[in-house]
């Protein structure tokens, strides 16, 4: 295995006690901190009505001014909520202002519950995401959009309407967030990159987490190769690797991986934060990612076993959501310098 890119994802929380203001300045801390260790990304979730990060972009081009060389990546964005237009706008401004650094991944899921807040559609819900995305590739692409055809329209008759501003380049980053084999199936026809993360749906009955993930992959190389002739973007998979060099880490990582598996999604949360309705006793075909955690050399071993992760260019380090800036930083800190090296990773100068 030689890891092309090594990455992080965080949700940039925030609790109770300390409040919104300082989760945020706290993840500008993490991303630079990560980029003097040489980590390549940075990625951040959305969520919406709860502790964490909600607007992305914006906190993306504060990220920008404070770093010079990370990529700075969006993990995911729930397309049925966005507006496919005023997303292209956002995302190709703030990728100006970061320097052309941003990754967008993006996913055609949906939470029902928002739908009282956000607006029903008269499609399904993935079928609305499915044509909001596809708008949006449209957009960020630079493509017209309309022309055009009479007065009153903003501009002259004729006139192609295309986003500005247009940042070159943008289109080629942008992935799809993958949590199954169809998902993977159908970013590779629309010709964009793949992201997988840590929850992932319709698995084989006996079949592991790796080894679905890394049947995701392949499917997604073979269908881009069928289809486009060419090789296949890098791949990214978000896992949760906690090497741990001391014994007090150790039972640390241990209490959390026991909480993962016991609680689910709903483990790891800041003080204040709303439970996960899903809890540990998945839907059948549903899996949450597995734990790597014990010494360094027994994470690195035990990363290079795993199918999926083997499969993929890029490993993106799920942080846990109520760890402390220090407790990210000493995590970033002991995988860049211990099991990284044993996967093939090196380090940006």
């Amino acid at each position: 295995m030689t890891l092309a890119r090594l990455g992080f994802n965080t949700r940039v929380s925030f609790d109770d006690d300390n409040g919104p203001e300082h989760g945020l300045r706290g993840g500008i801390a993490l991303f630079r901190a990560a980029e003097a260790l040489g980590y390549q990304s940075g990625w951040v979730y959305q969520r919406h009505f709860d502790h964490y990060l909600s607007s992305p972009l914006p906190f993306l081009a504060a990220v920008g001014q404070h770093t010079h060389r990370i990529r700075l990546g969006t993990a995911v964005l729930p397309m049925r909520y966005q507006d496919p237009i005023l997303l292209a706008e956002a995302a190709g401004t703030t990728d100006l202002l970061v320097g052309r650094r941003l990754e967008l991944a993006v996913a055609t899921g949906a939470n029902a519950a928002f739908d009282a807040v956000f607006g029903t559609v008269e499609t399904d819900a993935r079928t609305e995401a499915q044509r909001r995305q596809e708008r949006f590739l449209t957009a960020v692409g630079g493509s017209p959009l309309h022309v055009v055809d009479g007065p009153g329209q903003g501009a002259p008759v004729g006139t192609e309407l295309r986003v500005t501003p247009h940042s070159p380049g943008l289109l080629s980053r942008v992935r799809q967030g993958a949590a199954s084999l169809g998902s993977a199936v159908r970013a590779a026809e629309l010709g964009i990159g793949l992201i997988t993360g840590t929850v992932l749906h319709d698995l084989a009955e006996g079949e592991t987490f790796g080894e679905y993930q890394a049947r995701i992959i392949e499917a997604y190389r073979t269908t881009w190769r069928d289809k486009h002739g060419t090789p296949p973007p890098p791949v990214a998979v978000a896992a949760s690797i906690l090497p741990a060099p001391t014994a007090d880490l150790g039972e640390k990582y241990a209490a959390y991986d026991l909480q993962r598996r016991t609680e689910g999604m709903a483990a790891s949360r800041p003080r204040g934060a709303l439970e996960p309705v899903i809890t540990a006793d998945l839907p059948a075909g549903m899996r949450i990612s597995p734990v790597f955690h014990g010494s360094p050399d027994d994470v690195a071993e035990a990363v290079l076993a795993d199918p999926g992760l083997r499969a993929a260019d890029e490993v993106v380090l799920f942080l846990p959501p109520a760890f402390s800036l220090a407790d990210d930083v000493r995590l970033l800190t002991d995988l860049a310098t211990t099991a990284a090296s044993a996967l093939g990773w090196t380090p940006s100068a």
